[in-house]
């Protein structure tokens, strides 16, 4: 094969979430209004569990930093896309790709092992709330936060060199509103193998660890739960733990029907459409889910809107 008439890609042009003309500017306005909300709500997440003398126990840190990696999740796709829907020519280059998948896949599977990381916090505070402080102390929340981050980025690293070890020399369009591992390999014009099952084993290990975990503490929190013999008591329990619940079914539900989806109704524009729900509407909603179903963090709210500076405390 003559190496001399190989032209090799050094920048990629995303199609975005439509290419008709007319729907460019409405979807930038829709999009700008989803990134404020979700920039405000999670900016007001960290914010108050880490000012607010009441808020800072494991579930509120724990909370936080979830808010941190859904604010990062939303800020690695949502400007260049804004971008991309006023500009005509939607370039972008082989070096801020490859940026952006990897910031993608660090915040993605942080939020995957941190929804893991929730729903034991729930289990040991539900199912052993003597020992809870001693189980779940500052230094145990510092250890498995740093774990989780460094998983995700060492996993980041490893499948972004992985996707661009491989040689893209002829189409460079991507069919996606970011770059996406699957949609990046399509356009290879070398051998895909083992970037692929690096993708498919990175994946699949991720989402089988923080799934057993989830369904292992629910399973048990649920059974704790039951055993519970006054209704108030079981109400209690449940609230603590509610919102949490409702995040990882949206969540996992978003993923499950992405990935478990047949092949015969596989398409590009159903992994759009829910690469837009966890990757910009999740984001935005989870603030709203913790706030609005949680007591706590809405007493906490009122309190600081009131008085400012009475129930400050940082950290």
């Amino acid at each position: 094969m003559a190496s001399g008439n190989i032209t090799h890609v050094t920048e990629f042009i995303l199609t975005g979430i439509s290419d008709r003309p007319e729907l460019q500017i409405p979807l930038f306005f829709v999009f700008l209004v989803i990134y404020g909300v979700t920039a405000t709500g999670n900016l007001g997440i960290i914010t108050l569990t880490s000012v607010n003398s009441q808020l800072q126990t494991p579930m509120y840190f724990f909370l936080r930093h979830l808010a941190m990696i859904n604010l990062g999740t939303s800020t690695v796709i949502a400007p260049k896309m804004l971008i991309n829907f006023i500009v005509t020519k939607k370039t972008t280059s082989d070096y801020e790709c490859a940026t952006q998948l990897g910031g993608f896949l660090f915040f993605i599977v942080a939020e995957v092992y941190m929804l893991a990381v929730m729903a034991y916090d729930r289990y040991v505070a539900i199912c052993n709330p003597l020992m809870y402080m001693v189980v779940v102390s500052r230094r145990i929340c510092l250890l498995l936060m740093s774990l989780t981050y460094l998983y995700s980025f060492s996993t980041s690293i490893v499948v972004t060199f992985c996707v661009f070890s491989v040689s893209y020399c002829s189409s460079n369009i991507i069919n996606h509103f970011y770059c996406d591992n699957l949609p990046l390999l399509a356009l290879s014009c070398t051998d895909t193998y083992i970037p692929e099952i690096t993708v498919f084993i990175s994946a699949g290990t991720n989402m089988f660890f923080s799934m057993s975990i989830v369904i292992v503490s629910y399973f048990n929190i649920v059974l704790s739960i039951l055993r519970i013999q006054s209704s108030e008591g079981r109400r209690k329990a449940f609230s603590t733990c509610a919102s949490h619940m409702m995040a990882v079914t949206v969540f996992y539900g978003t993923l499950l029907f992405m990935y478990l989806q047949p092949q015969t109704n596989h398409s590009l524009d159903t992994d759009k459409l829910a690469s837009v729900f966890y990757t910009l509407v999740i984001p935005m909603v989870n603030p709203m889910i913790y706030s609005l179903r949680n007591k706590d963090v809405k007493a906490a709210l009122k309190r600081l809107m009131a008085n400012p500076f009475c129930s400050l405390k940082l950290m």
